[in-house]
């Protein structure tokens, strides 16, 4: 018998995240499935957010009493139920109506915190005050610096903890699959519009009575009545601003009082300029391959960012990550924090908040299963020496690497005294 997936309306029959992007598949439009799916030009960095999971291997251990498990992990001093949280997605309410509402309150039941987008269609406050929990804010650089300026005034007194700027989107990636779908910009073709008309469901839920949503975090970015996803789709691409700099960010960390992270690192040296820059945390992240087309993932850099910024900066990362498992891979190189981007999305398309709960659950329980089946009774003993990478040198537990570095220090005493 064919092998299929759940695709039906109960998530609670969902049992992984592909069972939920199967479901979002059927009940969202072709155009909005592709904003959420798509990747830039041939997708050849969105195969490899997904491919490297694969390359690394597990190394368990056996006979260790793993009766009791512990996954969470402290971000900024506060306790987080598990090491991922939910990542900022943009136009959410397009995919299930106050879309951004559902995501932060099923973040806040599950005791991890959520990123809300700066292209969100709730207003922070009432994501805020209606979800509670552990609420950052996704911001662009745009030109209009007054507006940043106003809105991290606004995110300062809802209580915003952080705000997480996203830098690697001062020039529009290409996303050829989601342009098919339009005849000019946001003008969607005829066999688009007929698939719409497939989807009452989606239509009932999203578009009455009122239409598409409007965004309401952009503030006097936009022009009197261009709030629109259309309208403010047009302006956005106008605003980015393509001379941002380190320069900026240090303009930031001068405005804001609370934790700041930068959003759209992928290497050593950016991290390190991170740092310069009096940052608190960094997010390694090809922007789901949605920008720069034959990027290296997140996790090939996680490495040798670790090494160099550990324990100085917050680490995280996002891209492509579906399983526990794979989370758990991020952890043991290293990584603090992982943000969710489709996984959640797909849940919230899938059925709303209990959607979004349901992929949350999926993940905390496929955490704990793999923290039981590799040995490891809890997730702050995981580290490299439970992995193996092909084509890297296999890497060292912390005790072998402070063993090493003692016998270094041993051996170049006698080098010294044999002289």
């Amino acid at each position: 018998m064919e092998r299929r997936l759940y695709a039906g309306r109960d998530v609670k029959r969902a049992h992984s995240i592909d069972d939920l992007r199967a479901m979002a598949r059927k009940r969202l439009p072709n155009f909005c499935f592709e904003y959420v799916e798509g990747g830039a030009e041939d997708e050849a960095t969105l195969r490899r957010n997904r491919d490297v999971f694969r390359e690394i291997a597990f190394l368990p251990r056996t006979l260790v009493n793993v009766e009791k498990r512990k996954q969470s992990v402290t971000l900024f001093g506060e306790r987080s139920a598990s090491p991922f949280m939910i990542g900022p997605t943009g136009y959410s309410g397009l995919m299930f109506r106050e879309g951004d509402v559902k995501l932060a309150s099923a973040a806040a039941a599950a005791g991890i915190p959520f990123v809300l987008s700066n292209v969100s269609t709730v207003s922070l406050e009432d994501v805020v005050q209606r979800a509670g929990g552990r609420v950052w804010m996704q911001v662009y650089m745009y030109r209009t610096r007054e507006s940043l300026a106003k809105l991290a005034q606004r995110a300062k007194a809802a209580g915003i903890e952080a705000l997480v700027v996203t830098t690697d989107s001062a020039v529009f990636g290409k996303r050829e699959w989601d342009l098919r779908n339009y005849i000019e910009p946001l003008k969607l073709d005829w066999r688009n519009k007929f698939d719409v008309l497939r989807h009452p469901g989606w239509m009932a839920n999203v578009l009455w009575p009122n239409g598409m949503p409007r965004f309401a975090n952009l503030g006097d970015l936009l022009p009197p009545g261009q709030d629109s996803v259309k309208g403010a789709t047009i302006t956005l691409g106008r605003e980015l601003d393509p001379s941002l700099s380190w320069d900026d960010i240090r303009w930031l960390r001068d405005l804001w009082p609370r934790r700041l992270i930068v959003k759209g690192v992928l290497g050593a040296p950016d991290a390190l300029k991170a740092l310069e820059a009096g940052v608190d945390g960094i997010v390694l992240s090809n922007h789901g391959g949605r920008q720069l087309d034959s990027a290296v993932s997140a996790m090939d850099v996680l490495p040798e960012v670790v090494e160099q910024v550990g324990g100085k900066l917050c680490v995280m990362l996002d891209g492509g990550f579906r399983r526990g498992s794979e989370i758990l891979k991020a952890v043991a190189l290293g990584a603090d924090a992982v943000l969710l981007g489709r996984a959640t999305t797909y849940g919230l398309s899938a059925g709303g908040q209990p959607g979004v709960e349901r992929a949350i659950e999926i993940l905390q329980t496929e955490i704990d299963r793999a923290l039981g089946l590799l040995g490891c009774c809890d997730i702050a003993g995981l580290d490299r020496s439970y992995l193996r990478w092909p084509g890297q040198q296999a890497p060292l537990s912390r005790a072998q690497a402070q063993a090493q570095t003692q016998s270094q220090t041993v051996q170049a005493r006698v080098a010294a005294l044999s002289v």
